[in-house]
């Protein structure tokens, strides 16, 4: 019998993942069913990107690239952000960058900030570290934001790392460079915790965007930001992202990743080098795209009785609080607890998929992504509007 090791203790597949599977499973069975689980565009990957990725393999960049990167694209990143290329590391997404920085940085019971809602894979990926991951929520009257008091409250002689996400996955929060310098004042008083930002969705914000190492540039010797062109080029599946960070940690990170995969794919860092340095008309379409639907889908949910929905500032999901209807009772008798038990509900009378706010460390809300075509996202509304119909109050009346 497999004896597992403790690292991977209450450790299972990404309920979002889990979720748009059991979705695709039900679709395969010939159910009528809409995922809205995923946080993927729905664009092609652009053509000049592509044809710059065939170009690669036609002049044979097919051989074992440097661990770090190739050269080309790790010069781009750092051009741009006002580094050198030593202080950029080319991973296998940004999730491998993430796992890169706490195995490189992390001893067992070392503490990670992370403030809720967050995505998934965060707590997991600190676990595995040997990190212990410190939830602060911040809901919904605080923007989804993290406050600098309840910074300064859990940092402890153990943290060695906050984590901030903005745009956010799942809230589309963003913060704004005030909210950053102010978190800054707080980390510059504390100064063995280094600060990881996980910018992903930078350039698809519909308010104005500031990096951390922008708003808080005394801190830059003990920050990472970490990007990619997965959301904003539609490159989920070339596996391609970076980090941007002192050199120290860099080569730290550069060992770990040595052991694990070696380099990035050298075919999809050629197709990112278009990427970064390429024509960028698609992004400015896309976002008024994304936006059209934010805004659909936002005035949609809000529409429903029981849901009620921020319209977030970035990214593209919305996480709305569907608080109002838990205790409600579906056709068949059940009482609705918890997020979890209304987005079983909603897959199984409408089959529409989406993902508990519980997966992302603040129950009480569900995440829907708007990544998608138009006519699904009208489609999903409606479903999700015939669930919500169909549940009756728990309350008893007396005569």
């Amino acid at each position: 019998m497999l004896t597992k090791a403790h690292r991977i203790d209450g450790m299972a597949l990404s309920e979002i993942v889990a979720i748009t599977e059991e979705a695709a499973r039900l679709r395969a069975a010939g159910h009528d069913v809409l995922a809205l689980s995923t946080g993927e565009p729905d664009f092609a990957t652009p053509a000049h990107i592509c044809e710059a990725a065939q170009r690669a393999m036609q002049t044979g960049q097919t051989r074992y690239p440097a661990t770090a990167g190739t050269p080309a694209l790790r010069s781009a990143i750092a051009q741009q952000a006002g580094v050198e290329p030593g202080n950029v590391i080319v991973s296998t997404g940004a999730k491998q960058v993430l796992s890169n920085i706490f195995l490189a940085t992390l001893n067992p019971g070392d503490e990670v900030i992370v403030p809720a809602p967050y995505w998934t894979s965060y707590s997991d990926i600190v676990a595995l570290s040997g990190g212990k991951t410190t939830v602060l929520p911040c809901g919904a009257d605080a923007g989804f934001k993290l406050t600098p008091a309840q910074l300064e409250a859990a940092i402890t002689p153990r943290t060695r790392w906050v984590l901030l996400n903005s745009p956010s996955n799942p809230s589309g929060a963003v913060y704004s460079a005030d909210e950053l310098a102010a978190l800054g004042t707080v980390l510059a008083c504390h100064p063995h915790v280094w600060i990881a930002s996980d910018e992903i969705y930078d350039l698809i914000c519909y308010a104005p965007f500031t990096s951390f190492r922008v708003a808080c540039p005394d801190l830059a010797e003990r920050t990472i930001v970490i990007n990619g062109v997965s959301k904003a080029h539609a490159m989920t599946g070339w596996r391609i992202g970076w980090g941007i960070a002192p050199a120290e940690l860099i080569k730290a990170m550069i060992a770990v990743q040595g052991q694990i995969t070696s380099g990035a794919c050298s075919i999809s860092q050629a197709a990112a080098l278009e990427a970064v340095t390429g024509e960028q008309g698609h992004i400015a379409e896309r976002l008024d795209a994304f936006r059209d639907r934010r805004d659909f889908v936002v005035e949609a949910l809000n529409a429903i009785p029981g849901i009620t929905c921020p319209v977030p500032d970035g990214a593209f999901y919305v996480f709305p609080s569907c608080a109002a209807v838990l205790g409600q009772r579906t056709p068949d008798g059940t009482t609705l607890d918890t997020d979890a038990d209304f987005c079983t509900y909603v897959l199984a009378a409408t089959g529409l998929a989406i993902v508990p706010g519980r997966a992302f460390g603040l129950p009480g809300h569900f995440r829907l992504s708007y990544a998608y075509a138009r006519a699904d996202l009208e489609d999903g509304c409606a479903r999700l509007n015939r669930a919500v119909q169909g549940l009756t109050s728990n309350q008893r009346t007396t005569s």
